[in-house]
C-alpha cells in the first residue's frame, strides 16, 4: 500500500518513522527540496536534502481565504538558499509542496500543503517566509476597471502584441552599470529617445540572471550614447559584459498603441469614456450642441 492511506495506516500503528519535507519551485524552473529528517530523502524526482537547516511550523489551515498561518524556516546557505537569490527575489511567490513522509518508505506520504511564498525576511544569516495556500489567489481584486488607460500589460494575453520582433525588443551587453540602477552604453541608436520608459529591462546572463525591472528613464543622447534607468535598483550587481534584454514601453494611452504598437484592435482602455468634469457641464445657446462632448 501507498499513498495517503499507507501513510495514515503507519501513523495509527503505534511506531512511526515520520519526518516533513518541502519542494520549492522558483519562477525560473529552479526546483529544491528540504528535509528536517537528518537524512536525505528522495521521491517524485526530488531530493531532499537534510542539510539545509530549514524547518516548518505546524500547519495551521482554515476555510476561509486568510493566509495560512504557517512559516518556512532556514538558514541562509551556499549549498541552499542563498542570501544573494534572496536579495534577488528568485523566491518570491515560488511554488511550495509540503508533505508528510514515512522516511523509511517514501511511497507512503500524505501532501500537507500546497501554495506559495508570500512575505519573506532576513535575519542576521537566517530567513523567514510566509507560506500562502491556494485560496490566497481567490482573496484578489478581480474584475476591470473603467478608464481611459488600457488595462492590459505590454504582450499580456488581453494586450496580444507580440514584443518579441525587431524594432521592440533587443538584446546587448552592458557597458557601465550605476549604483545597479544606471545602465549607460557608449553607442545605442536605432531607438527613438524615450523609447524604452515604462518597459522592461531583463538581465540574461552573470549574477544577476532572471531579475527583471521597470524603465524608469530612457535617454538618447545626441552623440548616439545612451542611458537607461530603473524605478529600483537591483538587489545584485550586473557587471560590464553581463547580457540585458529591452522590451519598449507602453504609457497605456490609445495614442500609444495606435502610433507606436498599431495594436489599437486590442486596447482595453475607455479612451472616450465622460471625465469628471463631464458631471457639470451643460449646454449653452453660445456653444455647439451637435451631440459632441461639452466643453
Amino acid at each position: 500500500m501507498t499513498g495517503k492511506n499507507a501513510y495514515l495506516s503507519h501513523m495509527a500503528s503505534g511506531t512511526t518513522t515520520a519526518c516533513q519535507a518541502w519542494a520549492v519551485t522558483r519562477r525560473d524552473g529552479v526546483v529544491l527540496g528540504f528535509t528536517d529528517h537528518d537524512r536525505d530523502l528522495s521521491f517524485e524526482g526530488i531530493t531532499f536534502k537534510a542539510s539545509s537547516g530549514m524547518t516548518a511550523r505546524a500547519l495551521q489551515q482554515s476555510t476561509g481565504l486568510a493566509v495560512d498561518n504557517s512559516e518556512a524556516i532556514g538558514a541562509l546557505s551556499d549549498a541552499a538558499i542563498t542570501e544573494a537569490d534572496v536579495l534577488a527575489g528568485r523566491y518570491d511567490r515560488a511554488e511550495l509542496r509540503a508533505w508528510a513522509v514515512n522516511w523509511a518508505d517514501t511511497s507512503q506520504r500524505m501532501m500537507q500543503f500546497r501554495g506559495s511564498l508570500g512575505e519573506l525576511t532576513r535575519v542576521g544569516g537566517s530567513f523567514s517566509a510566509e507560506l500562502r495556500g491556494l485560496a490566497e489567489q481567490v482573496n484578489q481584486v478581480q474584475g476591470r476597471v473603467y478608464h481611459r488607460l488600457c488595462g492590459a500589460a505590454l504582450g499580456d494575453r488581453a494586450c496580444r502584441f507580440v514584443t518579441d520582433q525587431p524594432g521592440f525588443t533587443t538584446e546587448r551587453a552592458v557597458q557601465n552599470a550605476e549604483d545597479r540602477q544606471i545602465f549607460c552604453f557608449a553607442a545605442f541608436t536605432g531607438f527613438e529617445d524615450r523609447w524604452f520608459e515604462r518597459g522592461r529591462l531583463i538581465v540574461l546572463d552573470g549574477d544577476g540572471a532572471g531579475l527583471e525591472g521597470v524603465v524608469k528613464a530612457d535617454r538618447l543622447a545626441a552623440d548616439g550614447s545612451r542611458s537607461v534607468e530603473m524605478w529600483q535598483a537591483f538587489a545584485i550587481d550586473i557587471a560590464p559584459g553581463d547580457r540585458i534584454r529591452l522590451i519598449a514601453g507602453c504609457d497605456k494611452r490609445a495614442e500609444t498603441c495606435l502610433g507606436k504598437f498599431n495594436n489599437f484592435i486590442n486596447f482595453r482602455g475607455f479612451p472616450h469614456i465622460p471625465g469628471e468634469d463631464w458631471i457639470s457641464s451643460y449646454p449653452t445657446s453660445t456653444t455647439v450642441n451637435d451631440g459632441g462632448r461639452l466643453r
